[in-house]
């Protein structure tokens, strides 16, 4: 596994924990518009991460939510929980 590979998953967990972290504050400030903003905005962040990972790597989830390309990636190694960073 190359350093590129290992730095976007990096990228995307980082992205991920934000989404949560907002997502989490929506639960209990629904009203907070700066808030709503920033997690649409790592929405958008995160999906455009992931699409981008996708593209050179493969997918990073399976079960529909990520397409795969010919021939089926998702069997292709490591899986994304194999990786030790």
């Amino acid at each position: 596994m190359d350093g590129n590979q290992i730095s976007m998953l990096k990228k995307i967990m980082e992205i991920e924990f934000t989404c949560i972290d907002l997502n989490l504050y929506l639960d209990t400030h629904p009203e907070d518009q700066k808030a709503l903003q920033d997690y649409n905005y790592y929405s958008n962040q995160l999906s455009m991460s992931k699409q981008q990972y996708e593209q050179f790597y493969g997918p990073l989830m399976v079960f529909g939510h990520s397409q795969s390309q010919y021939p089926w990636k998702w069997v292709d190694d490591p899986w994304p929980w194999e990786i030790e960073y």
